[in-house]
Parts: C-alpha cells; sequence; structure tokens
C-alpha cells in the first residue's frame, strides 16, 4: 500500500472553477477587456498565475499582441480581488471529506501541494476541511519551482520521512502527473476536475479515478486497481 498521499487543490480537492472565472472576469471588466465564459477557465488554470494571466489576455486580445505591462496591471487586480475572500464560490467535492477521514483513519498522511499563491491556498483548506484532514498544506512560494517541477513534491516527502515511490500524487491536469511523474511518484488522474481522461491519459497517470472514495482502493491495493 502507499503510505502517503499529496493531494493537488484546484479541481481535486474542491470546485474553484466559478471562483476563477468569477475573479478573472472582474479583473478583465475593470480594465475593459471582454469577459470569458467560465467553462473555458477549465484549460486557463493549472500552470500558477502567471500562465493564467496570459492565457486570459491571448482569450481576449483577439489575436493582437499584448505588453508585459498589461498582463502585470491584469495580475495586480486580479490578486487584488482574489485575497480580498479567496473561499467566495469556492466547495469542495462530495465524499472528498469523508475520504480523508478515512486516509487518516488509516494513518495514512497526506498533504496539498498547489501553484496556487500559499496564503490562498491555507485559507481554503482551513475554511472547507477540518484542521486535521492534512499534515502539511502548500501552495506557491517564493524560491520553490511551481509544479510541475517535483521540488515541492518532494519537500513534502523528506518532511514526511517516506520514499517519493511509496507516495501517491493525486491531481486532475497534466501538470500535476507530471509532477508526480518528476518525483519518482506513482500518480491518480481525477476524473472529476477541470481536465478530461485523454489528458490524464497522455501524461501518464498511474490510476485513473471517478469518485473520491476509489482513492482508498488504490492506497490500499497499490497496483492492482
Amino acid at each position: 500500500m502507499y503510505r502517503a498521499c499529496i493531494f493537488d487543490l484546484d479541481g481535486t480537492l474542491v470546485n474553484t472553477l466559478y471562483s476563477i472565472a468569477y475573479f478573472s472576469n472582474e479583473a478583465l471588466k475593470q480594465l475593459g477587456y471582454p469577459t470569458i465564459e467560465a467553462e473555458s477557465y477549465r484549460k486557463i488554470v493549472g500552470d500558477g498565475a502567471d500562465m493564467q494571466i496570459h492565457r486570459m489576455l491571448t482569450a481576449v486580445s483577439a489575436g493582437k499582441a499584448f505588453t508585459e505591462q498589461e498582463a502585470t496591471k491584469l495580475k495586480e487586480i486580479y490578486f487584488q480581488l482574489y485575497e480580498a475572500n479567496p473561499i467566495h464560490l469556492v466547495r469542495e467535492y462530495p465524499g472528498m471529506r469523508e475520504t480523508l477521514l478515512e486516509l487518516k483513519k488509516a494513518d495514512i498522511p497526506t498533504a496539498v501541494l498547489s501553484n496556487k499563491p500559499d496564503a490562498w491556498t491555507k485559507a481554503i483548506i482551513s475554511t472547507l476541511f477540518p484542521k486535521e484532514s492534512f499534515e502539511l498544506c502548500f501552495g506557491q512560494r517564493p524560491g520553490i519551482p511551481r509544479k510541475p517541477s517535483p521540488a515541492g513534491a518532494l519537500t513534502i516527502a523528506d518532511q514526511f520521512q517516506i520514499n517519493p515511490k511509496d507516495i501517491l500524487y493525486i491531481g486532475d491536469t497534466n501538470t500535476d502527473m507530471q509532477t508526480g511523474k518528476n518525483a519518482g511518484m506513482d500518480t491518480a488522474g481525477v476524473l472529476w476536475g477541470f481536465r478530461d481522461r485523454k489528458e490524464l491519459e497522455e501524461n501518464g497517470a498511474t490510476y485513473l479515478l471517478d469518485a473520491p472514495n476509489r482513492i482508498l482502493a488504490v492506497v490500499n491495493h497499490k497496483g492492482k486497481v
């Protein structure tokens, strides 16, 4: 069995799609840009705020080039809006809290690793989940390369004092599957998140899961699910 689990945040533990869409579109409106359909943010998010901002500007610029100054201004406004209420419209996925409780009962340590800024990540987790749900919780921090760099995942493995090959990395995007692979961890791609089965398969997901409680079966029967 696996001895620990690392979870992505957005699209894995919680549905933040409509929260991200809301704050992103508010920022776009303040600068006079058109807004983007909420469902389109499934492909826009996932690689950190800078990449998200660039993808947003690409989507609304109708093929015209945009400057880094424009990107910086949009990011500034987006951050101001998001920081004011990072849990706005955020919901945990059904069954996730119960799954985490079962992992806790089985003495499986759990951690969160997100490309979302660290303060926002911690605010969401501390608001939506019981305090004991996770031993470690990290968002994007200065000096730590963002995913798909394995740095954050390996830091967690080191703090858990568990070999990476005995840790299951759980996420919903190509970035997550690459992060786990880069860290020497098996990966579980979740089908309730922002991306689809094809993306997860193409990026080497060890397992594909259609519900949070399937995590328990994978943890308990490593390599046999």
